[in-house]
């Protein structure tokens, strides 16, 4: 299961082919004009299968990081790119990566741009790139010196008692928060909500910058970019380090159907060769990112 928070069900299946993007293209920019399908004499096609509306890893107009990878890799491969969107909740890989045309033996879609290694559905490539669970809040309202789990254990106990505590039922920072007596304080988020229209990182844009709670737990890649693009609030976010006998950090790789050991392959060696170009787009969206050991790897919004 990948450790983020899946969207919502109830959209539409949709299958469109677009031109590739030049893999530096800015979060939000405007697409090219999309063409409706593929030729059968086109140049071979990168079938992606994503989420419609899960900033920051995919949204349908290709603002999100994964967006921006799969389109560097049909770059590099000199293939065009389509895409599968589906809600990445229960039911997405059978509505994708196994979903077929309607009449036809071709299925929808190849390739899961984001799973943690553990996923059992599909082949798994290599990571490329692994994070941590990671708490915001508002800066400059007295939690400032809070930067790790025990300074939040070290505050008095009557201002930690008065913290209202965001986070998703059945994160590993919800154990966490069990076995240290603070589930009286949360605002629990439940990760399939039913509106299409809301997304994990609602919790930082909106909740946390309104004062709904005082600190949202989230995964990694949600607390920073949301963190750095707060219109009206400094929010802060913070990469948590894993607590004994919990893990809060994943490694995150992609996925193909079982037996297609050639894309595997092709994708496994896009990974490598542009580890570094990954880097550069991840780092562009605040993931917080550690290295093979679980460091931390320095950046703006780790220090």
């Amino acid at each position: 299961m990948t450790p983020r928070i899946a969207a919502l069900l109830g959209a539409a299946v949709l299958c469109v082919a677009v031109p590739v993007p030049a893999a530096s293209q800015p979060a939000g920019q405007a697409v090219p004009k999309v063409e409706t399908k593929v030729e059968a004499n086109e140049r071979p096609v990168l079938r992606v299968c994503q989420d419609p509306n899960n900033l920051p890893f995919s949204r349908r107009d290709l603002a999100g990081f994964e967006n921006r990878i799969a389109a560097l890799f049909a770059q590099e491969l000199g293939w065009d790119i389509a895409y599968t969107w589906f809600p990445q909740r229960m039911g997405f890989i059978r509505n994708t990566l196994r979903a077929k045309e309607p009449g036809t033996d071709r299925f929808k879609c190849d390739l899961v741009t984001g799973v943690a290694t553990g996923f059992d559905l599909g082949a798994v490539t290599r990571p490329y790139y692994r994070s941590t669970y990671a708490m915001a809040y508002v800066g400059g309202n007295g939690l400032d010196g809070v930067r790790t789990l025990d300074d939040l254990l070290a505050l008095p106990p009557e201002r930690r008692a008065r913290l209202k505590l965001g986070v998703f039922g059945g994160s590993p920072v919800a154990d966490w928060l069990l076995a240290h007596g603070m589930m009286g304080q949360v605002v629990s988020y439940q990760p399939q909500s039913g509106d299409a229209e809301q997304y994990p990182g609602q919790i930082v844009e909106n909740d946390l910058a309104a004062g709904k709670v005082d600190i949202a737990f989230v995964w990694g890649p949600i607390a920073g970019y949301f963190a750095g693009r707060a219109p009206q609030h400094r929010i802060v976010a913070v990469p948590l380090a894993s607590p004994k006998g919990s893990r809060f950090d994943f490694e995150i790789a992609m996925a193909v159907r079982f037996g297609d050991k050639e894309l595997k392959q092709r994708i496994d060696g896009l990974i490598d060769s542009n580890r570094e170009r990954i880097g550069a787009i991840l780092a562009e969206y605040g993931v917080p990112l550690l290295d093979e050991q679980g460091r931390l790897i320095e950046t703006d919004l780790a220090r």
